[in-house]
């Protein structure tokens, strides 16, 4: 087969990978996968390290500076 055959071979099959929508049986991913069907409640791990005497000094420092800037 001649360069040219070839590159157009090439060029046909790989305008067929990148247009082609394949079925994906997404239940089956996610079983060969391992994911857990139903997602777990979100637990915030770094919590522990704010206090909320932190929070609230965050909170006043915005107000004085809206009151300088008025």
């Amino acid at each position: 087969m001649g360069r040219g055959r070839q590159k157009a071979k090439h060029t046909k099959v790989a305008r067929e990978l990148k247009y082609s929508t394949p079925n994906t049986n997404l239940s089956a991913l996610e079983r060969e996968l391992g994911v857990p069907s139903s997602e777990p409640d979100y637990e915030d791990k770094w919590a522990h390290l704010v206090s909320d005497d932190d929070e609230l000094d965050d909170d006043e420092d915005d107000t004085e500076d809206d009151a300088r800037t008025a």
